[in-house]
């Protein structure tokens, strides 16, 4: 049954109401959190795996990703405004579709927390093995990538994926000031990216603009399979969704941080996928059979060598610079990267650890999980344990590949959430919501069928990871989670209860 073992709201709402945060955010503050979370791996590297994927129309793949994630972003922040705790979508589906729901989405969600901080792991080797090289430094080409992208392992994506989770364990956080001096060098590298390569443009690049087509359900590639592998580009929305309890005038303010920060990276997206392709050319490779080359395939990785195609290249935007003879530009560029991509890797790495620390703490994953250091007061084992795996991950696998599937996570659990909203809109309508989606049975219907136009375009490898991890984690919650749920006990404590009451 779809509804069995649902946690009430009022119960998950408990322990937040004892303590109330200052409503202190407006609309600017709103945006410019927005922009900082969202701009990241995304542009800095997954502009290539877009070109391969969909040539210039790449370009369009990045305005189908943002309105999908845009019309997500608006559900998402009716429930993160109604259950401000911690636990994401996961917490959200325990509230409104039952415990084995509920389940599925936080296992899920290791796919969009671990598996994407891998990819930007991935990403962040890329420009600071380029740094590296041109400094006289460079690894061996076996320790740059992994064993899929012509290398054997990413040594440098594995090292700072282990010393991020040396720093979450200890406890060290990212001040404001850090993170909003983080956030101007992103963008700063941006736009000197756009002033420089803008107008160099070449408007013959752009022919032909869609030399593969719209894609094909689970092709993986076309201007579809590009859309469905940038929407990595503008993950990190929730993190002005999940601001709501702190925002001042909520239902005004929450949807105009979400579409402003969403609109301002759009544009420059579409500015900085303007001048690469203009500037450089993003024209697929084909094999000697005229088939396209899958992105992140060992296939490519052999085609590539000693290329000096945007697609064949790990730091592109520093590659386009380079190729514009703006080398000093160009090491700015791969710095601002270097310097600001480990930030997101940090929040992923804490954003997966809180999620299993919540799922423990309810009992569907061992209470080990949920342990706290009694010196750093972290959840260490969780996080060491994540730590672990998503170095891993970023040692041995491309950046595409990964980012593919953390979005089928991530598509799935907004998919959810719009449901969600739609289901308590219909089951609790007097509930108060401190922001509530405008035009909801327009909005939510377009968010769901949205994200599963962007979940069958992904690439079959990246779905059937997606159903292998569900089927294991139907395994694990039959044989572990679904006789030690702490609201089983709690369920079954009071229907004993119940039941001697009535035998007196």
């Amino acid at each position: 049954m779809i509804f069995w073992r649902v946690k009430p709201l009022d119960q998950i709402l408990e322990n937040a109401e004892r303590k109330s945060l200052k409503r202190q955010l407006g609309p600017v503050q709103l945006t410019l959190l927005g922009i900082g979370a969202i701009i990241g791996t995304g542009i800095f590297v997954l502009t290539a795996e877009a070109a391969q994927k969909a040539g210039p129309a790449m370009m369009v793949a990045f305005v189908i990703a943002a309105v999908v994630c845009a019309l997500a972003a608006l559900a998402y922040a009716e429930l993160a405004a109604m259950v401000p705790v911690s636990g994401s979508a996961y917490t959200y589906t325990y509230a409104v579709l039952g415990e084995a729901l509920a389940w599925t989405v936080g296992w899920a969600l290791v796919l969009e927390y671990a598996v994407a901080a891998g990819a930007v792991a991935v990403g962040w080797s890329g420009y600071i093995n380029g740094l590296m090289a041109n400094a006289g430094f460079g690894l061996p080409a076996f320790l740059r990538t992994g064993p899929y992208d012509g290398g054997g392992f990413n040594l440098m994506a594995c090292i700072i994926s282990l010393v991020i989770t040396a720093l979450l364990v200890i406890g060290t956080s990212k001040s404001a000031w850090v993170n909003a001096f983080l956030v101007a060098i992103k963008i700063a590298a941006l736009i000197l990216f756009c002033i420089i390569a803008v107008p160099a443009a070449n408007l013959d690049n752009f022919q032909p603009f869609t030399p593969t087509g719209w894609g094909t359900p689970m092709g993986g590639i076309g201007v579809l399979g590009a859309a469905a592998s940038i929407f990595f580009a503008y993950v990190g929305f929730d993190a002005v969704s999940t601001a709501s309890e702190e925002t001042r005038n909520p239902n005004r303010n929450i949807p105009i941080g979400l579409i402003a920060s969403l609109a301002v990276c759009t544009v420059f997206y579409m500015l900085v996928g303007y001048g690469a392709v203009g500037a450089a050319g993003a024209q697929p490779i084909y094999d000697a059979a005229g088939k396209l080359i899958e992105a992140g395939s060992p296939d490519l990785a052999a085609a590539c060598v000693n290329s000096t195609q945007l697609v064949c290249s790990k730091e592109p935007l520093a590659h386009v610079l380079h190729s514009l003879g703006s080398p000093k530009v160009a090491y700015f560029v791969g710095a601002a990267a270097s310097l600001a991509l480990p930030s997101v890797i940090l929040m992923m790495i804490y954003g997966q650890t809180r999620i299993f620390f919540v799922m423990s703490r309810d009992g569907l994953l061992p209470e080990a999980f949920s342990k706290v250091h009694p010196t750093f007061h972290t959840p260490h084992v969780i996080t060491i344990i994540t730590g672990i795996g998503v170095s891993l991950f970023a040692a041995l696998f491309p950046v595409g590949i990964l980012a593919d599937i953390s979005n089928s996570g991530t598509l799935f659990a907004f998919i959810m959430v719009a449901i969600g909203v739609m289901i308590l809109r219909r089951t609790q309508p007097g509930r108060a919501r401190p922001f509530r989606t405008p035009l909801v049975w327009v909005v939510c219907p377009l968010a769901v069928a949205g994200c599963l136009l962007l979940f069958v375009n992904l690439s079959q490898k990246a779905l059937t990871v997606f159903f292998v991890w569900a089927a294991i984690g139907g395994v694990v919650y039959s044989l572990y989670g679904f006789g030690r749920s702490q609201l089983a006990k709690s369920n079954l404590a009071a229907a004993a209860a119940a039941k001697a009451g009535g035998s007196a």
